[in-house]
């Protein structure tokens, strides 16, 4: 017998770049009687708004037009999906669907990470929800993941390459042995980097999306000014070799650890062992682990971005309200955070306070006794050497590459700072961290 759906959620949707468009397309495409038995209800789009109007694209759509406040100010519709992008007008789109007690899905980690706080204040008030599955790794479930299918675990830590640019460009440079400047011209081409790519490389993306797991994983309020940002611009095919040599990849990743000191969120190039499965993901992939006190560790990965893969995830947040809306609930699905309170108070790190291994390369002069000089600055500092490499001179430099064991970046500054200025070394010294995560 035909299963007929006498219930109907309307949806509306502002912007149909890449995510809208992809999204119209999966809830009107071959996907809609797959979406309808899952979600229990019909779903129809029945408004939206678009700046560039593509008529083939919104066949079949009721109502079409430029303005998203027409959509989000109808009553007929219930659910608004937001993939305008930025800050504005998205923040006054979303906070005028949530106050006009209408749930919101969007795909925006920027204005969640930065103006969320104040979002979902809103939310809460209206009795609505915003979701934002799609908001981090694209069609990785893993908001899904941290918020109720890891409920019943303390977080201790999760790590995640979260910017699929970065990791392509690292990902070539290892593979090819090429230079920064010349893969990111490739990553431009191939469409995988911005014509500005500011956002990518120098971990402002990944950044946006670690200030949210982060708040989820640990119950604290969105705090993306503490998260430490820092790019990879400066990595270097050298490094790359050097890294090898000791085992290790560079990757760029998302590290949020909670210690007895503090909560950890810092984005920064990371070398990290080549048997680790976070090393082996690569080209535009994401991946993400999640340390949980009962689970263990378990590793997220697939596609972090494109139309196809972000639109999944937005349905999926649309199926669960559509759902809730058919039960016919007094309450919103869940808090839009996954939790009844946060740890207001709970101290985030400064980036000087956490301790780490390094990765230290230092172009210093080939002159006898500057190895002495430099393990002496160290250990004055409390930082003890795990492992040494010096190469042959470079013209009259010799890089030495140092691999240091646990110590406090405070004290790793003073002792690089005082390096430097030894007549023996001929310029900066480069850092990256390591870190190594249990399985």
């Amino acid at each position: 017998m035909e299963n007929k759906l006498d219930k109907e959620v309307k949806v509306g949707i502002c912007g149909l770049g890449t995510v809208g468009g992809a999204t119209l397309k999966l809830l009107t495409g071959e996907n809609s009687d797959e979406i309808r038995r899952r979600a229990g209800a019909s779903i129809s789009v029945s408004q939206v708004a678009t700046r560039t109007l593509n008529h083939s694209q919104v066949d079949g759509i009721p109502c079409v037009g430029t303005d998203p406040f027409a959509v989000v100010n109808d009553p007929s519709v219930e659910v608004v999906i937001e993939t305008i992008g930025g800050y504005d007008p998205a923040y006054q789109v979303i906070k005028q669907a949530l106050s006009n007690g209408k749930h919101v899905i969007t795909a925006n980690k920027a204005l969640i990470a930065e103006r969320g706080n104040e979002l979902f204040e809103v939310a809460q008030k209206s009795n609505v929800v915003l979701a934002f599955e799609s908001s981090v790794a694209g069609g990785i479930p893993i908001i899904k993941g941290l918020r109720e299918g890891l409920a019943a675990n303390k977080i201790n830590w999760l790590a995640g390459i979260i910017n699929g640019t970065g990791n392509f460009i690292l990902t070539k440079m290892t593979s090819d042995d090429r230079q920064f400047n010349d893969v990111l011209e490739e990553a431009q081409t191939l469409g995988y980097a911005e014509a500005d790519p500011t956002f990518d490389i120098e971990g402002i993306d990944a950044a946006h999306k670690l200030t949210i797991m982060s708040s989820i994983a640990f119950g604290i309020p969105l705090q993306f000014d503490k998260t430490y940002t820092e790019g990879i611009s400066e990595i270097t095919p050298e490094d790359i070799s050097y890294a090898d040599e000791l085992g290790y990849k560079i990757k760029h990743l998302g590290i949020a650890n909670r210690s007895l000191s503090g909560i950890e969120m810092r984005v920064h190039p990371t070398l990290i062992s080549k048997a680790q499965l976070l090393a082996n993901v690569n080209g535009v992939e994401n991946a993400v682990m999640i340390n949980g006190n009962a689970v263990g560790s378990t590793l997220y990965s697939g596609p972090g971005a494109g139309g196809d893969a972000t639109a999944s995830a937005v349905v999926a947040d649309l199926i669960d309200i559509a759902r809730h809306k058919i039960a016919r609930s007094e309450s919103p699905i869940y808090p839009s955070l996954g939790y009844q309170t946060m740890y207001e108070d709970a101290q985030i790190l400064n980036i000087e306070d956490i301790k780490t291994e390094y990765y230290l390369r230092i172009p210093a002069m080939d002159r006898v006794g500057v190895m002495a000089k430099i393990s002496s600055i160290l250990q004055t500092h409390g930082i003890s050497i795990e492992a040494v490499i010096q190469k042959e001179p470079i013209s009259e430099i010799v890089p030495i590459i140092i691999l240091t064991h646990l110590a406090r970046e405070r004290n790793l500054n003073l002792a690089m700072n005082e390096i430097e200025s030894l007549e023996e070394v001929a310029g900066a010294i480069n850092r990256i961290r390591v870190e190594s995560f249990e399985v």
